[in-house]
């Protein structure tokens, strides 16, 4: 039998490369041990929070539905977070839906007649408002603008697509005033008010914050609750990417809820709501708006209860969308107009 004896030095020297190579091995398991037991707690961390944010877009219309934005409402109702993201027009908000750069929007039926007419995938789902007062027509004290007829050859400005601009066309057509005898020009709110004040223009078809600023030296001519008796009502909705609305049914119907009880709240008793500071504080934070003027602006819009919801959309909706479509395609703001409009248009959400 070969014996092979080593000297203390050289068990020494040949065991240094085995303790490596053991510590070199615990090491590893080690560290794959602690970043699976990591991969493990953030697995658990992710799904004992909410999904991700809901992107909603909104605009600075007036409406009992702003003071459940404000005490964070849909949040609590929902149990899910939302990014409220705000926007100057109804166009930009299309531009944000179309893109997937927000999930829900509050736009008019001008820019959603535009946008199902080019079949962007998106669905009504709530009626903010029917609109009134609170969109109009205004002349500038200094323009000499007196009665319809004087608007002949004067400028106004008007966001393009909205539902000021299509009340404002509609407007000039009951007056038989052509489009070529005025000058109009395409304007954000903002622009809008930077313009009126620096005299650039002679008249605006706007909403809140630039209407209350206009008003303030000038008068209005109409608004949309008459140019609406005219035959050319306008609504203030919510509108939803379909994909989402396919995937999140419970927090639509959520959403709806929580707007229907801000309206119910307002319609069983305005004036009191009306008297309310903190609801006025509210409105005019979101707004930009004047809070003196919050109530005079509520009162001139109607606000749909959860029956009438569902009424107008099983009904008239779908025909009042085709309508401004029809009436955008004459004026050559929308290129084609669909035969009908009842897939963008849904009731599912708001009934019980």
């Amino acid at each position: 039998m070969l014996v092979i004896a080593f000297s203390e030095k050289d068990m020494t020297n040949k065991s240094k490369p085995l303790i490596v190579t053991v510590i070199a091995v615990i090491a590893i398991a080690a560290f794959l041990y602690f970043q699976n037991k990591g991969t493990e707690n953030n697995t658990t961390n992710t799904s004992n929070k909410s999904e991700k944010a809901v992107v909603i877009a909104y605009q600075t219309g007036v409406d009992p539905s702003k003071v459940a934005q404000a005490d964070g409402e849909y949040e609590k109702d929902s149990q899910q977070s939302i990014q409220w993201k705000k926007f100057d027009t109804g166009a930009d908000v299309v531009n944000a839906l179309a893109s997937g750069d927000v999930d829900i929007g509050n736009i008019g039926t001008s820019p959603l007649a535009a946008a199902a007419s080019r079949e962007l995938p998106i669905e009504v789902f709530f009626v903010a408002a029917k609109l009134g007062g609170s969109e109009a027509l205004v002349v500038s004290n200094k323009s000499g603008i007196q009665k319809p007829e004087d608007l002949i050859g004067k400028t106004i400005a008007v966001p393009f697509v909205s539902t000021a601009h299509y009340s404002l066309l509609s407007a000039l057509k009951h007056w038989n005033i052509s489009e070529s005898q005025v000058k109009i020009v395409n304007l954000r709110p903002p622009e809008i008010s930077a313009a009126w004040e620096r005299g650039d223009i002679d008249a605006t078809y706007v909403w809140e914050p630039a209407l209350s600023k206009a008003s303030a030296t000038g008068k209005v001519l109409t608004d949309s609750k008459q140019v609406g008796d005219w035959g050319a009502p306008t609504f203030d909705v919510w509108v939803v990417r379909k994909d989402f609305a396919q995937k999140n049914p419970q927090f639509l119907k959520s959403f709806a809820q929580t707007s229907l009880k801000k309206i119910d709240e307002y319609n069983q008793d305005s004036k009191a709501f009306e008297a309310n500071a903190e609801n006025l504080k509210k409105i005019a934070d979101l707004t930009g708006s004047d809070a003196k003027d919050i109530p005079l602006l509520l009162s001139g819009n109607i606000y749909l209860n959860q029956a009438q919801q569902a009424q107008i959309f099983d009904g008239e909706f779908a025909k009042n969308i085709f309508d401004t479509a029809t009436f955008l395609k004459t004026q050559g703001k929308v290129d084609a107009v669909k035969v009908s409009y009842k897939d963008n248009v849904t009731s599912e959400f708001v009934k019980p």
